[in-house]
């Protein structure tokens, strides 16, 4: 083995003490190790019960470099999000068929590719084959056999994803930084699954533990077949990701930055070497370091000998060059280089590896990303040129997980809003009984309780507040239950249940009582906290420094949405909840202008959605207004002005801040800026803006 023969310079542990520290700083470290994964595995918890109540069956996981915590800002690594669908039964012995199901039979024979399988169909209502072409893109075969086509899925998720649609293997997208795959879970594991389990190793790892939990762990087939083989539109390949991912969480700091490096190597060292269409992946860092686990001693995985194990794995991967192929650490007889690597490029790469182990690794002095290079270099690492990004990765995990967690809301609202069979009412408190109930029964993972704590909460504010809206439409009082409701369900967030119960005391005509909520609010809006809406990312989308020192501290939701503001939305079921002016917001359409509404307006186009803050000074200003407190009123109009002049850039929702502002105006009795302010919110946002609703007020038809 080429292992035995590399030597350990004497400088080796005193670097790779500095080297461990150096990636402690660039969020490579225990504490954010965590929250990736809580972040990750909460994200998908909540994927999995947002479709889940939409009536799909399926179950989502996260797998990769961000959920594993292999990953820093400078690598810029995507996003994998893996959905099993579970309305499929695919069958690996006629024994596993169901009734009423669709059932699929893996089936494979010596010219089917390695990882790869055939599925059959069988029969719903009995378990024999299927002899009828059940979809257009069935095939079949000589014997009269009936193949599922894994293009049926590619053509559903090219569907899903419409114009944009990008897909790279199995996965499919509109988004270079995010890989989405549909999969079907099997049954019982396969044979090489099972070969792999029962194997005898004789290595240091994985300890006999790892492999209890793997024979728990379903495997899925991927639409991906062999490429070039003649059967390839209806071979699915076998994925133990599952496994893989557990294999990665039980990992030490020291093995998790020692992938993390070759991953450095790879993308800044290795890559530009490469023809096109060649490529070395993270997947081939991975299976290296596997295989160097498995051959290396648990005492060697310590910070003093990071750098022999990065260069112990470098080996590992020379190795595999040499003899032109890597194995997969689970499937046997895959190469995972086939298709990948031509042979001149695994020579360059050998090469080039040969080197670096040669001259010491002196190359890790050369390492851009994430300035890891000059951060070696450098003697004080508290310097204002580096500072630690731990807390700053932190916050963004935690921003992402609840725009995650709010688009999610924001689904099952427009899901039950569309079913106008039962009413939005009976809808929501049927989905609150169904999470309860599995709630009280144990039925979910800590991550999907969070998950329903958080979606019960909402719809519970939501009714809370649709409830109100019919009272005061109707001139009814509010029922105590209600007021209830509203009380127990403030901290869906810091600001957006108060503001919303804010606007429903000043629609009612209880200014006092509103006065009091908002002054509350506007306590609550600190510098630690940060605002959160899934319909747009902008440029400088980035938490403030307190919000992100709090996110590395904290790990559950429910701690972190003390210092989270979503913004404040009213469905029309609400509208007599919320101020007059943004009635107009949920009938903004003018013209054609239905036929521009990108597929993310699609879910809100008919909703009501403001950024907190300035809807508070909005909410404040007539609150003041109605209680003749002219001071107060006025300050809270510089406020908006404040925001809509300096912060625009800043908000989700800018166009509707913006005509909140010209509506003041207009109170104010200053017309023409009124209206030269509905121009300026037309000019940002031309279609689909209620200021062309405003215009028309003011102006007439044109």
């Amino acid at each position: 083995m080429l292992q035995a023969m590399f030597r350990i310079p004497p400088f080796f542990p005193s670097l790779s003490v500095l080297l461990c520290r150096r990636l402690d700083a660039v969020g490579a470290n225990t504490l954010v190790f965590d929250r990736r994964k809580e972040a990750f595995l909460n994200q998908e918890a909540m994927w999995t019960l947002t479709h889940q109540a939409q009536g799909s069956n399926v179950v989502a996981f996260h797998f990769g470099s961000q959920s594993e915590g292999t990953t820093t800002p400078g690598l810029q690594s995507d996003t994998d999000l893996l959905t099993s669908m579970n309305d499929f039964n695919i069958m690996l012995h006629w024994s596993d068929w169901k009734w009423g199901m669709i059932n699929l039979l893996m089936v494979k024979d010596e010219s089917t590719p390695a990882q790869h399988y055939l599925l059959q169909r069988v029969r719903s209502e009995e378990p024999l084959p299927e002899t009828r072409v059940v979809d257009p893109t069935d095939v079949i075969d000589s014997q009269g056999r009936v193949f599922f086509s894994n293009s049926l899925v590619i053509r559903v998720s090219a569907q899903a994803f419409g114009a944009g649609h990008l897909r790279r293997g199995p996965s499919n997208s509109n988004d270079e930084d995010f890989d989405y795959v549909l999969a079907f879970p099997c049954t019982s594991l396969p044979h090489e699954i099972l070969a792999w389990l029962d194997a005898m190793r004789p290595g240091y790892w994985p300890p006999p533990e790892m492999f209890e939990i793997a024979r728990q762990c379903p495997c899925f087939l991927v639409a991906d077949g062999d490429r070039g083989s003649p059967t390839e539109d209806i071979e699915w390949r076998i994925t133990p990701n599952l496994i893989e991912r557990h294999l990665m969480f039980s990992l030490n700091n020291v093995q998790k930055k020692c992938l993390i490096v070759l991953k450095m190597l790879k993308k800044q060292e290795l890559t530009p070497h490469l023809h096109e269409g060649c490529k070395l992946t993270s997947f081939h860092c991975k299976t290296a370091l596997f295989f160097t686990l498995e051959r290396t001693p648990s005492n060697v995985w310590t910070e003093q000998g990071l750098l022999e194990c990065i260069v112990r794995c470098l080996h590992t991967i020379r190795e595999f060059l040499i003899q032109g192929e890597c194995p997969h650490y689970i499937v046997d007889n895959v190469d995972l280089f086939d298709k990948k690597l031509c042979r001149e490029c695994q020579v360059k790469l050998e090469k080039q590896i040969r080197a670096m182990i040669k001259d010491d690794m002196h190359v890790l002095f050369n390492l851009q990303i994430d300035d890891l290079g000059e951060r070696l270099m450098q003697l004080h690492p508290h310097l204002e040129r580096f500072p630690d990004q731990s807390a700053s990765v932190c916050g963004k995990l935690t921003l992402d997980m609840f725009k995650l967690y709010i688009s999610s809301y924001n689904d099952i609202c427009k899901h039950i809003c569309d079913s106008r069979d039962t009413g939005f009412y009976e809808c929501a408190i049927d989905l609150i009984n169904v999470l309860t109930f599995r709630q009280a029964n144990d039925t979910f993972s800590r991550y999907e309780n969070n998950s329903a704590q958080f979606l019960i909460t909402n719809l519970l504010s939501s009714l809370a507040s649709v409830a109100s809206s019919y009272c005061i439409q109707t001139g009814q009082p509010v029922p105590r239950e209600v007021w209830q409701v509203y009380s127990e369900t403030l901290d869906t967030d810091v600001a957006s249940s108060r503001l919303k119960l804010a606007s429903m005391l000043y629609c009612q005509g209880d200014l006092h009582r509103s006065a009091y909520v908002l002054n509350d609010v506007q306590q609550r809006l600190d510098n630690s906290v940060t605002s959160v809406c899934s319909c747009r990312t902008f440029p400088s989308e980035q938490p403030s420094e307190a919000f992100c020192e709090y996110a590395l501290r904290h790990g559950n939701p429910g701690t972190l949405t003390r210092n989270i503001a979503f913004c404040v939305r009213f469905m029309r079921e609400e509208m007599y909840c919320a101020p007059a002016i943004l009635w107009f917001e949920m009938y903004i359409g003018v013209g054609d202008d239905a036929a521009y509404r990108y597929p993310v307006e699609r879910m809100w186009i008919d909703w009501a959605e403001v950024d907190a803050q300035p809807f508070m000074l909005y909410l404040q200003y007539l609150t003041f207004g109605g209680l003749r407190e002219r001071q107060r009123q006025l300050l809270a109009l510089e406020g908006l002005k404040n925001i809509c002049t300096n912060h625009f850039r800043s908000l989700y929702h800018p166009q509707t801040v913006v005509n909140l502002l010209g509506h003041c105006e207009e109170m104010e009795g200053n017309m023409e800026l009124a209206l030269r302010i509905y121009n300026v919110s037309r000019t940002f946002m031309p279609r689909n803006n209620a200021a062309n609703l405003h215009i028309l007020r003011l102006t007439g038809p044109q």
